[in-house]
């Protein structure tokens, strides 16, 4: 299944969040991550996160998709590669 994850989480935690993500999806921008992810490696993935957000106060979306191919993204302004910065 593919995912897009968007999450607003204070400033004390987004360190180990940021951390978690990047084990199971790609970052994409600022606080948005996307990828292929199992629906066991999803549950994996929300479960190390519900231990570390504190859930009166920050938010996790989770937009599922059968696949990549099934939504159109389209860009305004440079388009974000989230690949072009590897060596």
């Amino acid at each position: 299944m593919h995912i897009i994850a968007i999450y607003d989480i204070g400033e004390k935690r987004v360190g180990k969040v940021l951390k978690t993500f990047r084990k199971y999806l790609t970052w994409i921008q600022n606080s948005v991550f996307q990828g292929d992810i199992t629906k066991a490696k999803l549950q994996q993935l929300q479960n190390e996160l519900l231990d570390i957000i504190d859930s009166d106060y920050d938010s996790i979306v989770f937009f599922k998709m059968r696949s990549d191919q099934v939504f159109h993204k389209e860009f305004v302004g440079k388009p974000f590669d989230p690949f072009n910065n590897i060596i």
